[in-house]
């Protein structure tokens, strides 16, 4: 018992670690013991239980912002599902994360209509703006970078998301441009109302 409560504590450390500096929904100022309680009340709500991974792997993200490699062991073992099964549906579906995430998302295009104006110059620019390729964190994860098939904006193709705000038309000087303006925005807000205040809001208009 107290080997299972350690490693729990453990594991809840490791996951804070990178959920305080992404964009976790725990908030700031929850105690890893808060954390391990709630993670531990959802195992045992739907430990046992058939077609559970899912629910599970959803709340666990929820609860750290991503799932960890002990996260996902726990949600397996209460799933009564093999490591491979659960690492499986998470790397299938879009919405898991086995990493941090930043707190602002670029996503860019990579469908047809995009693909045939140039969004992989797009790519290469933003990505060397940032210092980081697609699927990383900038070091102050302020910003992660993906390259997604399709936001269904063709007509204003080549076009990047930063979180849900559609940049169109673009070139890769103007999509550089629109990342540095957006950074400029949220740094101002932040200055004007605190960063706590400001990412709640963001949050609040779906901009995390």
């Amino acid at each position: 018992m107290l080997a299972r409560i350690g490693a729990g504590q453990d594991t809840i450390a490791r996951a804070r670690a990178g959920a305080r500096s992404g964009r976790a929904s725990v908030g700031g100022d929850v105690s890893e013991q808060e954390l391990e309680e709630r993670f531990a009340e959802l195992l045992a709500r739907y430990k046992g239980e058939r077609g559970a991974l899912i629910p599970l792997l959803q709340g666990a993200q929820a609860i750290f912002g991503y799932l960890p490699q002990e996260v996902m062991e726990r949600v397996a073992e209460a799933a009564g599902e093999p490591l491979s099964q659960a690492l499986g549906v998470a790397t299938f579906y879009s919405q898991f994360r086995l990493k941090p995430h930043a707190r602002n998302t670029i996503r860019c295009c990579h469908g047809t209509a995009c693909h045939v104006s140039g969004a992989s110059l797009i790519s290469q620019e933003i990505e060397r703006f940032l210092g980081i390729e697609a699927g990383e964190n900038t070091p102050d994860m302020f910003f992660t970078v993906e390259e997604v098939h399709c936001v269904g904006a063709c007509g204003m193709a080549p076009v990047v998301m930063i979180n849900d705000r559609a940049y169109g038309k673009l070139t890769p000087d103007k999509a550089v441009a629109a990342v540095k303006a957006f950074r400029e925005e949220a740094e101002a807000r932040e200055a004007a109302i605190g960063p706590g205040k400001s990412e709640a809001k963001a949050q609040d208009r779906g901009e995390r």
